[in-house]
């Protein structure tokens, strides 16, 4: 067994989750902040229009990270099974045949949406000068996204094969291109909403290079894909990530729903749901990376046949998910107001943001432990159940709660909604996943690539 992959079934197991998360969330923080950076450049364009455009875009854009995420679950589980099984040779294979599908399978959906990007601009309730913003910003966009389905693969193999420092580093270059090129676009040549676009695009290629590249100068490169070895790993590999993407995309879903909701209320309310959509991955971003982390931990130890561990693992990922949500929620409620006056928000704007600010932030945890619990199924051979509570959170967790709420206090509501639904799904996500633990054979598994 590798050095890298003796570490996740040797030694303090809270050590490798809270190492493998920092460094993971590092990366991820560091592309959100710029994120949140380029709206807040376009807010101070004075643009609601152009603002509420980047909300719109950024629900579609969801769907499509959705779908690379899913696709590097599985070529991560597959990677980090067989690492844990002391068979490097079969790592890589996973890992080039798990990119050359993903990367296949992505282009071809990103052509599908391009096509039909007017309907589901307006599908969204968008109208208008914000509809035509909205679709000039995502032609550009999406015909990227393919570059970023590269990268987020490329750092899953990576976390597959226990390298936690070189899979965060794509996201922070890419975070560092971002921001370099961003202000040059947006304001020195008056780019504006489009100098957004490209400054994404020079991003997204940033991210795919720098991921790929330590693959092939530290841990042997990929094998050279052939059909019939592509055609023997095909089941395995969307095996998971068939219902990997389907989890995924319910979290879009539900974002498209909430948006379609607030767009009745107008741009200002559309604005306020866009920058505080910017702003969770930027408070909780180590909730996501501990969610991508806990992955290949769970995914050895199974792998080496270490059932404690994966027990452990578990309550040890949820403990410190829940611990994160409530310092990071006290620490956006002190500065609710300072964070509403950089973004120069007014009026109905400013009023969502202090209440995600407020409560809302601190009603992550739910979603933190259902993050934690899909991670487990996904990497236990029990992705459907993972698909189920995200699909049922994102539909029955949101829209009768949203419609209701919305119903009471408007646009706020709507907010709440969405935030009080993941309560029952949170506490459904942790029991299933223990089933699933539970049921798991006590020795080591026989079948290392399904």
């Amino acid at each position: 067994m590798s050095a890298a992959a003796a570490k996740f079934t040797q030694g303090p197991l809270i050590r490798h989750i809270l190492v493998m998360s920092a460094t993971s969330s590092i990366g991820l923080m560091a592309i959100f902040l710029v994120d949140v950076i380029n709206i807040l450049y376009i807010s101070w364009l004075g643009d609601p229009v152009a603002t509420a455009a980047v909300g719109y875009a950024g629900a579609v854009l969801f769907f499509s990270t959705g779908i690379a995420i899913g696709l590097s679950i599985a070529t991560s589980a597959l990677v980090s099974r067989a690492m844990g099984a002391r068979d490097p040779a079969r790592a890589r294979q996973a890992a080039t045949n798990g990119l050359v599908a993903g990367t296949v399978f992505g282009v071809a959906l990103h052509l599908v949406a391009l096509a039909f990007l007017g309907p589901i601009i307006a599908a969204l309730g968008a109208t208008g000068e914000t509809a035509q913003q909205t679709e000039r910003f995502l032609q550009v966009s999406l015909a990227a996204q393919p570059l970023l389905l590269i990268g987020i693969m490329g750092t899953a193999i990576l976390r597959g094969r226990g390298d936690a420092k070189r899979g965060m580093m794509p996201t922070v270059w890419g975070a560092v291109a971002l921001a370099v090129v961003d202000p040059v676009f947006i304001f020195w040549l008056d780019g504006g909403l489009m100098g957004a676009a490209w400054a994404g695009v020079i991003s997204r290629a940033v991210i795919a290079a720098t991921a790929i590249w330590p693959i092939l100068r530290h841990h042997g490169g990929f094998d050279r894909p052939t059909l019939p070895g592509l055609r023997a790993d095909l089941g395995p590999i969307f095996a998971i990530a068939g219902p990997a993407m389907l989890t995924q995309l319910a979290t879009p879903l539900g974002q498209a729903i909430v948006t379609r909701l607030v767009a009745v209320h107008g741009e200002a309310a559309v604005a306020g749901m866009a920058i505080a959509g910017r702003l969770t991955p930027v408070a909780f971003g180590i909730i996501f990376a501990l969610s991508g982390a806990i992955g290949p931990i769970i995914g050895q130890n199974y792998g080496a046949g270490r059932i404690d561990r994966v027990r452990a693992a578990f309550w040890q990922a949820t403990g410190v998910a829940t611990a994160i949500v409530v310092v990071m929620s006290g620490l956006l409620f002190v500065l609710r107001g300072p964070i509403a006056d950089l973004f120069q928000a007014e009026g109905l704007t400013r009023d969502l943001l202090l209440l995600f600010c407020g409560p809302l932030a601190l009603m992550f945890v739910f979603n933190g432990w259902i993050f934690v619990s899909n991670a487990a199924c996904n990497n236990l051979g029990a992705p459907m159940q993972s698909t189920a509570v995200n699909w049922g959170r994102h539909t029955l967790g949101t829209l009768p709660f949203a419609v209701v709420m919305g119903g009471w206090w408007g646009a706020e509501g709507v907010l709440i909604g969405q935030a009080v639904g993941g309560i029952l799904f949170g506490v459904l996500a942790i029991w299933m996943a223990l089933r699933v633990i539970d049921r798991l054979p006590r020795h080591k598994p026989q079948a290392m690539d399904a």
